[in-house]
């Protein structure tokens, strides 16, 4: 039998009962702390058995005695048409932070935006969002936002501010000098129009556009191979074989969450479907994507090069192209690319390397498949990640010779994103006018002279086109929270120009995009169907779906044989990205989906290297300059670490600041491109100790079948393969209990667990959804991290080749609950519709039904983590207490909370359809996981219904439940995880390998 484990540790030594012990001591001391610290060292006595009871006597009068505080509430003097106390209202709206985008619809109560969801007329996104996007509505009631303008760090005015800079902005262009505009990737054609009126107001205006995780050498391969220098959209729902070197596309890579819709459309195998695409990935780092693949090759990043050119030579023979001069690879893929042929036109090779020669190789291989056109889309290209390493380094160097005299500084940070801060900061005394756009403190902004704060986006009017020909439109949603003005404004103010931006939006919908279209014959209505829509889509005129003409030469350099020595990989996670999210508490605390760690940034390094270098978890070492943690990752490249990018802020907020290390410095500019790796880097230890916040051994499983999979091979000929135990569980249970029979509603979820990716986006959606409270990285350590939904992540087979299986695990709403019988005060029941449910005002805290769940999804509120300075995240302040959904409680110090497949969606769609005299429709109720997850793993609906999705994937023989053998009758089922190879792991065929 397969052998599953959670960590290194789990494998080596098997369960820790000692640690389990500790962590039990550690909670009854945290009773114990009421009372006095030195009790546990005492004698039991007569005196402290007194003292105990006393505490607890009186203890129970106090909170006898309490009275609700009083909550007042202040009436509409006049009550806005548009709004019914109680009733939400949705806005579409669109997110772009300059590296993810997402067309959402905003949730707003009572002029409040608290919570984020997918818009499903968006083309793109389709209705799903990221973890990022969800989170975003909370850095809209940050308190360290600006909340105003300033001058040399000191409060002012707009009519001062505007004055300076404009006399300034005149100067230079009076004596002919240059400006430079700094920004993000723009992809908002309104604001093009701006920054075009701003440059020819002030004809000396430089734009440059930077992005810190680059793709500029994708951009200059293009170019150089099919004069395009755009980023082609990849259809993963067309490639039946996918290889990716290094390219996280379910994670972090250009446009993640379409790309995982597409993804799992192939690799779903309901409705009698019997095949599903194939996925390969080399990669040195264990990405989200390497966790989902069907073989994964760890690799040094070095060493993709050599990979990359072996598979396009053995194609450019065939096809009787010239011949790149490169080493053998220790990678045999003679039969990848016999399998890569045997898919022309109907695979797909990505690579995420910032390296023009490495894209241009993958270019060629992609024309050799015949793979433009099908699986490569050049006719809707993406607009996002415009920025050339090269415009940078040209300005900083500019900047340094004094040749600009005014910079402009938007959505962007280079003062801690570049490599060489203390370069670009230097230089940046030589420019006379120093403006920032930032919303929020920043590394840049603190240095500059002139403060001039945009708007939150949900504050904001704006558009984009993320894809040519896919337009979506942003609205303000609430006003203002502070004094604030919209960054388009200010440049439109210091253009000379009267207009407001939303007039100039709305003039170009109405005049460029209103020709576009045949749905309206009035432009105004045009504008007010696209405003409620969020969205409109136009075929883009030029382009065709065929091959794109191949101009490049074919003139490749000598490619060099990988280094022998250590090699260091820089990385974005999933929740902080590059770093400009770090003060979102939601997104620190959520667990990395493959290391399950949260509130920190540490140095992967490999079991072997861990043993060879005698290191273990948490020890503290030195590398490049940087002392951090070290983390010992299954699955990380022989001869490789890895560092997480995005850490490391200062000054940016109380929860950013000092949170890990700031690995940006290590970023280097070679070839007019950033990489992001280092080469013969040294590891020494420093004897120190750092204690991660670690969720990856919380709520084991003692061992028991848990994940179940298969090949599909095996499937084929048996769909029920890798599931045999279900069938014997049903035909052998016995129970004492009667048969639970339902004649209303039954809720249930099913989880298909070939499509979830553990990208954490559901976590987050529940988190804003059910008022989730943020306790930090000192109780996290402690192991009372309080989300309702965990995604458990198992190994399997060889520590440094691991298989990873990824298992989403919330509430499972049993028919037979054993936390429901040993409350002592009923305060958990179930419900007639089969939700487990639970009474907080009745709870006690005794914790009996946390003891008694097997699944470990039952959370405690050790303390109240609401107006306590001890927490002092978003529920610490009246601001940040703006995002509490009104429809759920805020849970009290001592009550047990756990998932309630959100009860109260369930019931808001109720209600409506009795009060439209209609059923309830199949898939309508979407509980904030479900609605969120961009892969549609998750399906929620009524099993009392049999056509309903959720009842025919429960029939599916796939279908089994976790730990069936208590006969506890979860309302969740998940369907066996099936891997496109011919048998199961560790005896299938080697296609794809090391030589």
């Amino acid at each position: 039998m397969k052998k599953y484990w959670k960590s290194p540790e789990e494998l080596k030594y098997g369960l820790n009962l000692n640690q389990e012990e500790e962590f039990e001591m550690d909670h009854k001391n945290a009773v114990i702390d009421l009372f006095e610290k030195d009790i546990p060292e005492k004698t039991t006595s007569r005196r402290n058995f007194l003292k105990l009871m006393g505490f607890s006597i009186t203890a129970a009068s106090v909170v006898a005695s309490c009275k609700r505080p009083v909550q007042k509430a202040i009436p509409y003097l006049i009550k806005p048409e548009e709004v019914t106390p109680g009733n939400a209202l949705y806005y579409a709206s669109t997110y772009f932070d300059g590296t993810e985008y997402g067309s959402i619809l905003v949730k707003s109560r009572d002029g409040r935006p608290i919570k984020i969801e997918g818009n499903k007329l968006s083309g793109i996104s389709a209705g799903k969002t990221s973890a990022r996007v969800q989170a975003s509505v909370l850095s809209l009631y940050d308190e360290a936002r600006y909340k105003g303008p300033m001058i040399s760090g000191v409060e002012s005015d707009w009519d001062k501010v505007d004055a300076e800079i404009i006399t300034k902005l005149a100067a230079i262009r009076k004596k002919g000098g240059k400006i430079a505009l700094l920004t993000g990737t723009v992809i908002s054609p309104s604001t093009i129009k701006v920054i075009e009126s701003f440059r020819e107001s002030y004809p000396g205006t430089e734009w440059i556009q930077y992005d810190p995780v680059s793709f500029a050498g994708m951009l200059i391969a293009n170019k150089k191979s099919f004069g395009l220098q755009q980023i082609p959209n990849y259809r993963f729902d067309r490639a039946d074989l996918i290889v990716s070197f290094s390219a996280d596309f379910l994670g972090t890579w250009l446009i993640p969450v379409p790309f995982t819709k597409d993804y799992a459309k192939n690799r779903k195998l309901d409705n009698g479907k019997r095949n599903m695409s194939k996925h390969i990935q080399f990669e040195s780092v264990l990405t989200v994507t390497g966790s989902s693949a069907d073989k994964r090759i760890p690799v040094k990043l070095s060493e993709e090069k050599i990979i990359v050119a072996n598979i396009y030579n053995l194609l450019a023979k065939k096809a009787g192209a010239s011949l790149v001069k490169v080493p053998k690879s220790k990678v045999n893929v003679h039969a990848l690319v016999k399998e890569l042929e045997a898919h022309k036109g109907k695979s797909l090779v990505v690579s995420g390397a910032n390296d023009v020669e490495t894209q241009l190789l993958v270019n060629r291989i992609n024309y050799f498949l015949k793979n433009y056109g099908k699986t490569i889309d050049f006719n809707k290209p993406l607009n996002i990640r415009k920025g050339l390493d090269a415009d940078m380094e040209n300005l900083i160097s500019e900047i340094e010779n004094g040749k600009i005299d005014g910079i402009v500084f938007y959505n962007v940070n280079p003062l801690y994103n570049y490599s060489d801060k203390d370069r670009f900061e230097n230089s940046l005394d030589k420019v006379s006018l120093q403006v920032s756009l930032s919303t929020s403190p920043d590394e840049t902004s603190l240095m500059v002279d002139y403060n001039c704060p945009d708007h939150h986006y949900l504050e904001s009017w704006n558009d984009a086109e993320p894809v040519k020909g896919s337009f979506s439109l942003a609205q303000p949603v609430t006003h203002p929270l502070f004094n604030t003005r919209q960054a388009q404004d200010s440049l439109l103010k210091w253009s000379g120009n009267d207009l407001k931006y939303h007039d100039l939006l709305q003039q170009n919908w109405e005049e460029k995009l209103f020709q576009l279209q045949d749905r309206e014959s009035d432009s105004k209505k045009f504008w007010i169907r696209s405003l409620q829509d969020g969205v409109f889509t136009v075929s883009p005129s030029g382009g065709t779906e065929n091959s794109p003409e191949w101009i490049f030469n074919n003139d490749f350099s000598e490619i060099s044989s990988v280094s022998e020595g250590l090699e260091l990989v820089l990385y974005e996670t999933v929740a902080l990205g590059d770093g400009r999210n770090a003060n979102n508490p939601w997104l620190q605390e959520l667990p990395d989906p493959v290391s399950k760690a949260c509130w920190d940034n540490y140095l992967n390094v490999s079991p072997a290297f861990a043993e060879k270098n005698e290191l273990q978890n948490e020890d503290v070492v030195e590398i490049a300059g940087l002392k951090v943690p070290v983390f010992i990752q299954p699955g990380q490249a022989e001869g490789t670490v890895s560092l997480a990018l995005g850490y490391g802020r200062d000054n940016t907020g109380k929860v950013a600041n000092k949170t890990g290390v700031n690995a940006w410095p290590l970023v280097t500019v070679k070839d007019e491109t950033r990489q992001y790796s280092i080469g013969e880097v040294k590891v020494s230890k420093t004897g120190k100790k750092h204690t991660l916040a670690l969720t990856q051994t919380h709520h084991s499983m003692e061992g028991r079948p848990i994940v179940r999979e298969t090949s599909l091979e095996e499937y084929l000929e048996n769909p029920a393969a890798g599931n045999e135990s279900h069938a014997e569980a049903e035909k052998n249970k016995v129970s004492l209990y009667k048969d639970v029979k339902f004649d209303g509603h039954h809720w249930g979820m099913a989880i298909d667990l070939n499509s979830c990716t553990s990208c954490g986006a559901c976590i987050i959606a529940c988190q804003a959804e059910n008022n989730i409270p943020v306790i930090g990285k000192k109780e996290v350590r402690k192991r009372r991290i309080m989300h309702w939904i965990r995604i458990d992540r198992y190994y399997s087979e060889d520590p440094e080749q691991p298989m990873v299986l990824n298992q989403p695990v919330m509430c499972q709403h049993c028919d037979n609950a054993p936390c429901e019988n040993v409350c002592p005060v009923s305060a958990t029941m179930h419900s007639n519709e089969g939700l487990n449910q639970v009474a907080y005002n009745r709870c006690i805290g005794t914790k009996y039904c946390i003891n008694n769940c097997p699944y470990r999804v039952r959370r405690f509120n050790w303390y109240k983590y609401v107006e306590n300075d001890k927490f002092d995240y978003n529920q610490n302040s009246d601001l940040g207490r703006l995002v509490l959904n009104p429809d759920v409680v805020v849970r009290e110090r001592g009550v047990v909370e756990k998932c309630t497949f959100c009860v109260q969606r369930i019931q808001e769609k109720k209600l409506n359809a009795k009060l439209e005299n209609r059923p309830l429709k199949d898939g309508e109720i979407e509980p904030a996981c479900v609605q969120t997850c961009p892969s549609d793993a998750l399906v929620f609906g009524d099993l009392s219904d049999p056509d309903s999705k959720v009842s025919r994937m429960f029939k599916s023989e796939r279908n089994y439940h976790l730990l069936e053998d208590l006969h506890t009758l979860p309302s969740v089922g998940y369907l066996t995880k099936v891997r496109n190879v011919e048998k199961t792991h560790g005896e299938d065929k080697k296609d794809v390998g090391h030589a």
